[in-house]
């Protein structure tokens, strides 16, 4: 088991006990992703990925503003966006406010999901 897995599944990274992300509520939601996407993103989140997430938040917001071309899609704009948020102040006080959005109107969202099973 990697070590990117094992924090997913122990839900510790470094000396903050959070993971990769720093805000707890972003914790929450990629914790309730399957196993192995949870794991990319938790890579991505991660301080030492900085040079991966910031040319792949770009592309991300790229192909949301193509979305109209086959393959591409809307999707990808707000993950790229919150991809970048990590390195951008004034995204990140964005995603709080998102953040607080979702808690007040969608709160089944943060909450913990049942466990599961990798079946790759």
């Amino acid at each position: 088991m990697s070590a990117t897995s094992d924090e997913h599944t122990t839900g510790t990274a470094g000396t903050t006990g959070q993971m990769a992300g720093g805000d707890p509520r972003l914790d929450r939601l990629v914790h309730r992703l399957p196993p192995r996407m949870g794991d990319t993103v938790t890579y991505l989140l991660k301080p030492s990925s900085r040079w991966v997430r910031i040319p792949s938040g770009a592309l991300l917001v790229v192909g949301g503003v193509f979305s109209f071309l086959p393959v591409l899609g809307v999707w990808m704009l707000p993950l790229g966006l919150a991809l970048l948020a990590e390195d951008v102040p004034a995204l990140r006080s964005a995603r709080s406010k998102v953040f607080d959005w979702i808690e007040r109107r969608k709160p089944q969202w943060l909450e913990p999901s049942a466990p599961k099973i990798d079946q790759s």
